[in-house]
């Protein structure tokens, strides 16, 4: 037995090329297939999310009050507002979060060796995710919280009515910059948890199931779900008062010239100073009600289609 697995180790290291053979475009239509999966799943938690960190009068008392309040006071189609840019922003994101990646870790890998240190890793994501914030998680959320923090189905009655309506009306109001409000806590918050989330869901690829990148096996769905699941519980604990900075940031409209918060040290402060420590991980549970969640059914996801491509066309291993 002992002689098997050191055949088989000898195998994947003698076949180190396979994983930076998968091009980085898989690993990108992989994240956007997941992406869109978790978009459509998980869409009334984010909301219940956005809802709870704006709420700084104590309207909704929990998640479900305030997912029962929305759904009795504005209709059950409340609860998938801004779905569009929401499924749009995911989709993109993880384009670029996986094919960017795939990238830096080929950068980063050991050109004798072909390995990739913990250390390299750890960076890969980390660029992977700062990335992701500037040129797409930034200017979308805006949108999406602009949209979601509006009260009642009534268009006319709606200062924006959809997602270009609103982009549009932020450039004329507040400017081209209006769609990157709050963009500094969102690269601390993508960075770190990018950071943590590829690291983790190696880790526990390799702890629970044996599986190491390029060996040509293909986890079962629900191997996929778990290690995601665990690998996404992390983030949302560390990065929390990021995004309670982030979502009032985006929130805030510019239009009447003063702003209540100057930028993110700033808005730490001001929601310490008058909220209280506990507010700055306003809406912690419904983030660990979506993240790990989501990171398991994109995983999921992404992990057949990568598993598809790297057994059928670079192994021809067998099932």
């Amino acid at each position: 037995m002992k002689e098997s697995n050191s055949h088989q180790n000898n195998a994947v290291h003698a076949n180190k090329p396979t994983a930076a053979a998968i091009p980085p475009y898989m690993k990108a239509m992989s994240g956007s297939l997941g992406g869109i999966m978790e978009a459509c799943c998980l869409q009334p938690i984010d909301v219940i999310k956005t809802r709870l960190q704006l709420d700084t009068s104590g309207t909704y008392k929990g998640i479900i009050h305030c997912g029962t309040t929305v759904a009795n006071t504005e209709g059950v189609r409340a609860l998938w507002k801004g779905l569009t840019p929401f499924a749009t922003h995911l989709t993109l994101k993880y384009s670029l979060r996986m094919g960017s990646n795939a990238m830096l870790q080929s950068a980063f890998k050991d050109s004798e060796t072909g390995k990739l240190s913990n250390r390299d890793r750890v960076l890969s994501g980390f660029g992977a995710g700062v990335l992701e914030a500037l040129a797409i998680v930034t200017p979308f959320e805006v949108v999406k919280i602009r949209l979601q923090q509006q009260k009642g189905l009534s268009p006319e009655l709606l200062k924006y009515k959809g997602p270009i309506h609103c982009a549009r009306t932020i450039v004329r109001q507040e400017g081209v910059l209006g769609l990157w409000a709050g963009a500094a806590p969102t690269v601390m918050r993508n960075g770190t948890n990018q950071a943590a989330m590829f690291t983790a869901k190696n880790a526990f690829d390799v702890l629970l199931w044996k599986k190491h990148e390029g060996d040509g096996r293909v986890l079962h769905p629900w191997q996929s779900m778990i290690s995601g699941f665990l690998a996404g519980t992390a983030g949302p604990v560390c990065t929390g008062p990021f995004d309670v900075v982030k979502t009032r940031l985006m929130a805030q409209s510019r239009e009447g010239g003063t702003l209540k918060y100057k930028g993110m040290i700033h808005a730490i402060r001001t929601i310490y100073a008058e909220e209280g420590l506990r507010a700055l991980w306003k809406g912690l549970l419904p983030r660990l009600m979506r993240i790990p969640p989501g990171q398991a059914i994109m995983w999921a996801v992404a992990d057949q289609f990568i598993g598809l491509y790297e057994r059928r066309l670079l192994n021809n291993a067998p099932v």
